[in-house]
């Protein structure tokens, strides 16, 4: 009888335990398989933590099929510690301060800046919405602190 009651008890303390805060943009990409070289690459650059603080941010985020479409071995090359800061670059330039939702673009051609530095040029009029030459195929990830836009091509600063 004891067991029983014990394990109601937890379970009803289980029932009113808070709700676990919703994961940032970093735990949202790897825990997806699709953005397993990104999640690499971010560590390689040492920009984990970075990524994990309050942001907002938001995230244009290639896949790993994007990665697979740059010249063979690319992404080996940048992933060396003597190219960090190239892949820092590269990375920071698929990030924009402030989350910003794909209702927020509707409609519009837009030049933002990222946190790289250099601007993107996002278009948003025609049937789905374009980052530089990348099309965003899934948007709206929300994550606790900032926005995921998966897109189908790297971006590569000019």
């Amino acid at each position: 009888m004891t067991t029983v009651a014990a394990t109601g008890l937890a379970a009803l303390l289980a029932g009113c335990a808070p709700m676990a805060s919703q994961p940032d943009i970093v735990d949202i990409a790897a825990s997806n398989d699709q953005f397993s070289t990104l999640v690499a690459a971010v560590s390689a650059a040492d920009l984990v933590d970075t990524l994990k603080g309050p942001g907002p941010f938001t995230l244009f985020a290639p896949t790993n099929a994007a990665f697979e479409a740059l010249p063979a071995g690319t992404v080996e090359t940048l992933l060396k510690p003597e190219n960090r800061d190239q892949l820092i670059a590269i990375l920071t330039y698929h990030v924009v301060p402030g989350a910003v939702t794909s209702d927020q673009l509707a409609g519009q051609r837009l030049d933002v800046e990222t946190v790289q530095g250099s601007s993107v040029h996002i278009d948003a009029t025609g049937s789905g919405v374009h980052v530089n030459n990348a099309r965003v195929t899934q948007a709206d990830i929300m994550g606790s602190n900032g926005v995921i836009h998966r897109i189908d091509t790297v971006l590569l600063p000019q």
